[in-house]
């Protein structure tokens, strides 16, 4: 990952890379991340010699790389902007998610509607007691402006007319969210559903129901969980060589109904009964 993270620095690869066509540049989204990692170790062992280097930048920082041509791959939890979409990228779908709504275990409240959502991350609703809880000040934990999860929460949660509030802690990543939401008990922030039950660490978080619904990967795949979205990976341009390699790959049997599913994401292609 390091490696990735100099390599993009520096500018010090492009479309054609030298002409190496044995390794393949992975960047963008931290929640494709663990997709993308454990797909990485079962290629490189099918495919010896083969290197794929992957990085956690963000969404929009994965859009910009494999644009500019630093990046073989752009992973994106979010569809493309209207100002992204001239950049002749293709669209692979690799997964469907659902973004969980999460607080602290401790927190009496466990539902809420969109509308009161809206209104709690807008600064509108400001104490959980206007929501059923308890009497205390509702903290706010929002992602950065490059992340992915943010633009598909702001675009189906807050729409147009709705505005963060400028108020709220702003964190980079998924675990960062994660962890703070696990260790204090007014807050409240939204992560991806396969991100809620503890992976790496033994701190808890408890996701919302919202709009009656509970968010798990069967109402993602029905498609009932109202906070749903894809995971892309993008090319620029048909994708090739090892890139197209490794695409397939992912598409396969074994990473989507193995990998995809093992990391709490719904697979865009269902293994045969």
């Amino acid at each position: 990952m390091l490696c990735a993270v100099l390599l993009l620095g520096a500018g010090g690869c492009s479309g054609t890379r030298s002409g190496d066509s044995k390794q393949v540049i992975v960047t963008g989204s931290t929640t494709i991340l663990p997709i993308a990692e454990q797909a990485r170790e079962g290629f490189e062992s099918a495919n010896s010699g083969t290197s794929v280097l992957v990085s956690g930048l963000g969404s929009s920082a994965g859009i910009e790389a494999v644009a500019a041509g630093t990046s073989d791959i752009g992973t994106s939890s979010r569809d493309l902007k209207e100002e992204e979409e001239v950049l002749g990228l293709i669209d692979t779908p690799i997964a469907f998610d659902g973004i969980a709504v999460i607080v602290n275990p401790d927190n009496p409240v466990k539902q809420l509607t969109l509308d009161q959502l809206r209104d709690i991350f807008a600064g509108k609703i400001t104490n959980w007691s206007e929501v059923g809880g308890a009497d205390l000040k509702i903290d706010l934990v929002n992602r950065d402006e490059a992340s992915g999860t943010r633009e598909a929460f702001k675009k189906i949660v807050m729409g147009e007319d709705a505005h963060f509030d400028k108020y709220a802690v702003v964190l980079p990543g998924t675990g960062q969210v994660r962890d703070v939401v696990a260790r204090t008990p007014s807050a409240i922030g939204y992560i991806s559903v396969g991100f809620v039950e503890p992976r790496f660490t033994a701190t808890a978080v408890k996701a919302l129901v919202i709009d009656g619904v509970t968010p798990s990967e069967e109402t993602v795949a029905d498609k009932t969980y109202p906070i749903a979205r894809t995971l892309h990976f993008f090319t620029k341009g048909e994708p090739s060589g090892l890139t197209k390699e490794f695409v397939d790959y992912v598409l396969s049997d074994e990473v989507q109904n193995g990998v995809v599913v093992d990391a709490g994401f719904v697979p865009v292609k269902k293994g045969s009964e």
